[in-house]
């Protein structure tokens, strides 16, 4: 009976943390040395969403010497809480829940005592057989559910990992991307997976048409966010190209800030590409040729007014408030399903018996609410 009590003390403390939200969210997450990432952004944009609506949600990191983000990010992140997994500061209780990123694949055995449960969370689906032994999928490790930021990455996953269950959280573009109030001066922005691409791009661009010398690339590779969205918003044409991304941020930060993508679509088409929406290509060695024409048009001013139309109509979708509407919906339905298991298995424990009416009433009474 004493063993049985014991569970039913643990259980109704796990339901009273997670009706009052105190339960834990860990989030872990990549040191990027400072360096700004995009996947990483939208982490902490989870993450502050979240203690907004009184969830305990929390960034978890691997070493002490973590690189803070606000250098990148901005202050508006200064107050998200961390922990050291190095500092041995995580205590995970069975109301808890670890968020893992896909690329972090090797830490799932090390996790797998843990008494909560855990999450996959996949921005970036090329990655998440990187670190995992072969044969082996999240479900090895007690995985069964993975939050994606598409419904294209979904269906992707389950054909490598199967039917889990899957949440879709929706990105957005920051209030920061905005349409330069003047007449855009002769600047490409160029924002590639790999920096060999951009190089290749800028130098075969001057190579085939040295008439525009005169024109400047600008990478905006590594800058903070604040002016990564100026720079791109003083640009006539971005150019992007990203074979693996998962969602495709940039872009729609070039439509929001008014200014044309010229792009090679990825592997996995994003939902919000449209052949209206920018200029595409499957071939990247078209790029330069494509890029060279349009700088042309852009002289002659002969690009069309639809094309502008349609960037900002495809932009406005992925707005702040419906990817703050798809956190709340995701860990709402999340707590909503792990507060009726934990009621369930309570359920299997009681009623108890007549020595135990004070424990049986307290059960009861978390029920009522």
């Amino acid at each position: 009976m004493s063993n049985s009590n014991d569970q039913i003390i643990k259980l109704t403390h796990a339901l009273e943390q997670l009706r009052s939200k105190e339960a834990s969210i860990y989030f872990l997450t990549m040191d990027t040395q400072g360096q700004p990432k995009a996947s990483i952004s939208l982490t902490y944009d989870i993450v502050k969403e979240l203690r907004k609506n009184n969830y305990n949600a929390i960034i978890m990191h691997e070493k002490n010497d973590f690189h803070d983000v606000t250098s990148w990010l901005g202050d508006g992140y200064k107050d998200i809480p961390h922990v050291s997994i190095e500092a041995k500061q995580v205590e995970v209780v069975i109301s808890d829940l670890v968020i893992i990123p896909e690329v972090f694949g090797h830490v799932l055995e090390q996790t797998q005592e843990m008494p909560c449960e855990k999450m996959i969370l996949s921005q970036a689906y090329d990655y998440a057989l990187e670190t995992l032994p072969p044969g082996l999928t999240w479900r090895n490790y007690g995985v069964n559910t993975c939050i994606t930021t598409s419904k294209i990455q979904e269906e992707y996953l389950k054909t490598l990992m199967g039917n889990l269950k899957y949440y879709e959280i929706t990105p957005y573009v920051k209030e920061c991307f905005k349409k330069w109030e003047n007449p855009q001066p002769p600047l490409i922005s160029i924002h590639t997976r790999e920096s060999r691409d951009t190089m290749k791009i800028i130098k075969s661009f001057y190579l085939k048409f040295p008439q525009f010398k005169w024109i400047t690339f600008r990478d905006l590779r590594n800058l903070p966010t604040s002016k990564f969205a100026e720079d791109l918003s003083e640009s006539f044409v971005s150019v992007w190209v990203d074979d693996i991304s998962g969602f495709g941020t940039f872009p729609l930060e070039s439509m929001k800030s008014g200014v044309p993508v010229i792009g090679k679509v990825p592997n996995l088409k994003p939902e919000w590409l449209t052949e209206d929406n920018g200029i595409w290509t499957y071939e990247f060695n078209q790029i330069v040729e494509i890029l060279g024409n349009y700088v042309q048009k852009w002289l002659e001013d002969e690009l069309p007014e639809q094309l502008y139309l349609d960037m900002e109509t495809t932009s406005k979708k992925y707005n702040e408030q419906n990817f703050k509407d798809s956190v709340i919906q995701v860990f709402g339905d999340i707590y909503e399903r792990k507060i009726g298991e934990v009621r369930m298995n309570l359920e299997k424990l009681t009623p108890v018996g007549p020595e135990d009416e004070t424990l049986e009433g307290s059960v009861n009474e978390l029920y009522k609410n």
